[in-house]
């Protein structure tokens, strides 16, 4: 079994794979600085078992993150409870693109995830790619595997925590879809104004990344992240794919090493 990593400012979320790409589990835990090597190598093992399957049947780990002060401790879980020293997505890696940022260093791990697998599930597919969590990203990449650059934005989550820490007097809210922008309450006015805020910026930057980028040839557009399926009836989305970092990391991983991986990424 393949266990994957996605380390984000705010969660870790992890992923069991066969090494076909079947995800057999995934689990979540809160991602912070300071947590210790054996603090997040118990929760990985204990987790694993919770889900009716034996951590030693783990053959490798792959870990994609942009909280660096994080990946010391997950690499010493790793190989301490694992023995297993892992595989990270990060510079120097193969990944099967050409960076066209100005300085490719600066690209999240997250993002040329996301771009890495959705370039396997479309290959043939000009892309936009949504990631909604503890930041909002988009990213364009080309039919020809051209990562061309992308918009960053603060996600729903932080946009709701700036309301309520710089204001007097509105509240923290649960992030909700909502079905009319009229709030009768502070409540439902915050969280009508986050939503569709946030709609509004998904539907603007989705726009405006297609006219700069694929005027003549229409993008597909992909939504992943927490927080995607709040948009789902929306329709700004061709399609979400909730997992999308956790495949990218098992191709890259495959791109790296000697294991034998089945790399076709191509869903129906």
């Amino acid at each position: 079994m393949i266990l994957a990593l996605d380390v984000g400012n705010t969660q870790i979320y992890a992923g069991l794979f066969t090494t076909d790409n079947k995800m057999l589990a995934s689990f979540r835990k809160n991602s912070k600085t300071g947590s210790s090597s054996d603090e997040v190598g118990i929760f990985l093992r204990s987790a694993i078992r919770e889900n009716g399957f034996n951590p030693e049947d783990v053959k490798q780990i792959a870990i994609c993150t942009v909280v660096p002060d994080v990946l010391y401790s997950i690499r010493g879980a790793c190989k301490k409870y694992f023995d297993i020293s892992p595989f990270v997505l990060q510079a120097g890696v193969k990944t099967g693109l050409k960076i066209k940022y100005r300085n490719p260093l600066e690209v999240g791990a997250d993002r040329i995830a996301n771009s890495i697998a959705s370039s396997g599930i479309y290959p043939d597919k000009n892309l936009i790619i949504v990631d909604l969590g503890t930041a909002t990203t988009f990213c364009a990449v080309s039919k020809d595997k051209e990562y061309l650059g992308g918009t960053i934005i603060a996600g729903l989550k932080i946009s709701m925590e700036a309301l309520e820490s710089r204001t007097a007097k509105l509240p923290a809210v649960e992030i909700e879809e909502k079905h009319e922008a009229l709030g009768r309450s502070t409540v439902e006015s915050i969280q009508a104004g986050l939503y569709y805020g946030h709609l509004g910026q998904i539907r603007e930057i989705s726009q405006r990344l297609q006219a700069e980028c694929f005027a003549d040839d229409p993008p597909v557009v992909i939504g992943t992240g927490g927080f995607s399926h709040l948009f789902e009836k929306e329709k700004v989305f061709n399609r979400i794919i909730p997992d999308l970092v956790l495949k990218g990391l098992l191709v890259s991983l495959a791109m790296n090493t000697n294991m034998n991986i089945n790399m076709n990424t191509k869903e129906s």
